[in-house]
């Protein structure tokens, strides 16, 4: 399995190459695309059942020793969002295809490619055992985000993605400054050493790396107050890119939060990241509330939903730890979903702004299918997968006697579903105003007449719904190895032996 894993890294970067040097030639870039992220998803499943099986697999680079050299490691944890991420990517590259002849299409030569690029920095960002690693995933994450983000051109494009890459670069900066830090302290930037030594420095030291660690980690997953570039640049890009970075990137930044803090014993940290969980969860919500446009409204909920996945970090417990990894599996394909029915929602209409809009579950009752199970799932309402991650979280946090945030918590999701109810009476309900029927300045085909790609952009989006249905349905299985994978992340001795034996 040991290669299973490099495969998962390697291979997305040379079928990039592949795909750049045959952008031009549609049917072969495609079946290179969809061909690879076909195999990384199966991969990652094949993976996920094998260290569901026989425990964690550890490859060492070069051969080198985990002090010196590159190490990646296939927890549970890590295998459990990797097949996610992997699933997650394909739909979306199969939503691209069928929107790529649109007016809110990506460029299919560049953008194929390019999301191969991601996809290696995202399965390197995951796969990691080091912290100077992980600086590599991100920047490769960065690089090829803000390529997709502005490719197009857009002035719009082009002044949200600075203010995207300027934040990026400032925690890069402070995560080199950061992993400066931690060897001057400790000798290693190796995750797992790092769990035997950090809690052996004094307290001061200790908690100065948790804060400045969850600065950099939090800037890249968007929470109070480092999330104002994420509502700006997110929705001028085309819709697969958003819909990649919403279920993704900001995911990540949550994924190594989780794994930094939880693996290095920072539970001295719980009562701050509860406080900034709430506050993420009311800003976010409190700004979705106060927009009048689809995209707008779901990603300042992407910020909001971040909040709940810090909830269970910031409890420090086995049960809150699950919570956080049950929510992160549920939110990946959840974020994607809304933001892939968004993409609906302006092929059909011409446009995303509520103002503009109106009508359209008369005429494509199929869209407001697919977008009214993602949106109660995103409210917490049951049965679906949200509120089995909520309900999780919730109850940890009562265990651990914590209802200050439990409140805010159940608070928010009210808050949500009302946000969910004002694009449903504003695009799925009444009639569009007079004139309003599409953007004059973009020539959007009728809800027929795209032909195959319409059916195309449908049915991805129906399979990712269909992905976030199974989550609620293997809710059982998959709440009992969010349990295993905190249990190895609260107490890391395995996870330490497993990686230096």
């Amino acid at each position: 399995m040991t290669s299973v894993v490099s495969l998962l890294v390697v291979g997305p970067l040379l079928a990039a190459m592949v795909g750049l040097g045959v952008r031009n030639r549609v049917r072969v870039r495609d079946v290179v695309t969809v061909g690879t992220l076909l195999l990384a998803t199966g991969l990652a499943g094949w993976l996920l059942a094998s260290v569901d099986a026989d425990g964690t697999i550890v490859v060492r680079v070069g051969g080198w020793h985990p002090e010196l050299g590159i190490v990646l490691v296939a927890d549970l944890f890590a295998a459990l969002i990797l097949v996610v991420a992997m699933a997650t990517i394909l739909l979306v590259e199969l939503f691209a295809i069928g929107q790529r002849r649109t007016a809110w299409g990506a460029d299919p030569r560049l953008a194929g490619p390019i999301l191969l690029v991601l996809t290696a920095g995202v399965s390197l960002a995951i796969l990691t055992g080091d912290l100077f690693t992980l600086f590599v995933a991100f920047e490769l994450i960065l690089v090829s985000s803000y390529v997709l983000l502005t490719h197009q051109g857009r002035r719009g494009q082009v002044r949200s993605g600075m203010t995207y890459v300027v934040m990026n670069l400032l925690a890069s900066s402070l995560f080199l400054l950061g992993l400066a830090y931690v060897y001057a302290a400790t000798g290693t930037v190796n995750l797992a050493l790092l769990a035997e030594r950090i809690p052996e420095l004094p307290d001061s030291t200790r908690i100065g790396l948790g804060l400045w660690f969850l600065v950099v980690f939090g800037t890249k997953a968007a929470i109070f107050p480092l999330f104002s570039w994420l509502p700006d640049s997110y929705p001028t890009a085309p819709t697969t890119i958003t819909a990649v970075f919403a279920g993704l990137l900001t995911k990540i930044g949550v994924y190594a939060l989780i794994r930094f803090h939880t693996l290095t014993g920072m539970d001295d940290l719980g009562p701050i990241i509860l406080v900034v969980a709430g506050v993420t969860m009311l800003v976010g919500v409190a700004g979705a509330l106060a927009q009048d446009d689809v995209k707008r409204i779901l990603s300042f909920h992407i910020v909001s939903q971040i909040g709940y996945m810090l909830m269970g970090l910031g409890l420090f417990t086995v049960a809150g730890v699950a919570g956080a990894v049950l929510f992160l599996i549920h939110q990946i394909p959840i974020k994607t979903v809304l933001f892939l029915v968004g993409g609906l929602i302006e092929d059909s209409l011409g446009t995303s702004s509520l103002d503009r809009a109106g009508g359209l579950a008369g005429r494509r009752p199929l869209i407001a299918a697919l977008f009214a199970i993602p949106a109660l799932s995103l409210a917490g309402v049951p049965p679906f997968s949200g509120f089995i991650a909520k309900l999780a979280l919730v109850d940890a946090g009562v265990a651990a006697a914590e209802s200050p945030i439990v409140v805010v918590s159940l608070a928010a999701s009210v808050l949500t579903l009302l946000s969910m109810t004002k694009i449903w009476l504003g695009v799925f309900w009444g009639t569009p105003p007079d004139g309003a029927k599409g953007n004059p300045e973009v020539t959007v085909p009728s809800p027929r007449s795209s032909g195959g790609r319409g059916h195309t952009m449908e049915l991805a989006t129906g399979m990712a719904v269909a992905v976030t249905l199974a989550i609620a349905l293997f809710a059982g299985p998959l709440w009992s190895m969010s349990e295993r994978a905190a249990s190895g992340l609260i107490d890391p001795g395995v996870y330490i032996e497993q990686v230096l034996q």
